[in-house]
């Protein structure tokens, strides 16, 4: 069990939005990592914008997931491969005035084998009272330690006051 957890570095998105934010030169000093996303995107339908995890500036098929989700009075499943954007949850739209909680867990990211991830993320939609969560388990199939963190959405921009919090975890 981790008893340390560091803050390598935060991002507060500023007036007018952004389209991605980035994390580089990720120190493989640590066990795992913790990435904290609350964030709002700009466009969007429905719950907004699916936000997409990269690592190493890598897309393509070299990630696969499943997930299980809640939507009001409903849940499903669903998986795929190649599509990063499932990875990282959810963000709602400004319009929905509410904000969607992403945390993204990933163990032994500095090792030589495929980059395992889990990502719990829960937004409500405060103009309707509806809400949503989602659990997803991921794979980024790739031996390479994770230097960089990309963070975009399926569309749209990150709203200004987004944040996003990225710690190092040690085990001593």
């Amino acid at each position: 069990m981790a008893n340390t957890y560091t803050l390598i570095t935060s991002n507060t998105v500023g007036s007018g939005g952004v389209a991605s934010v980035t994390f580089s030169s990720i120190p493989a000093t640590y066990t795992d990592l913790q990435l904290y996303v609350s964030a709002q995107g700009t466009t969007g339908v429905n719950y907004g914008a699916d936000l997409k995890v990269v690592f190493n500036g890598s897309g393509g098929t070299a990630y696969s997931w499943k997930n299980l989700e809640g939507y009001d009075s409903s849940a499903g499943s669903n998986g795929g491969t190649g599509q990063a954007y499932v990875l990282g949850g959810f963000c709602p739209t400004t319009s929905q005035a509410s904000w969607g909680s992403n945390s993204i867990y990933i163990p032994n990211y500095a090792g030589s084998n495929n980059k395992s991830l889990s990502v719990e993320a829960v937004s409500e939609k405060n103009a309707t009272a509806s809400w949503i969560i989602d659990m997803v388990a991921g794979l980024w199939a790739n031996s390479s330690a994770i230097t960089q963190i990309g963070l975009t959405l399926s569309t749209g921009n990150f709203a200004q006051y987004s944040t996003a919090y990225l710690y190092g975890i040690k085990n001593s």
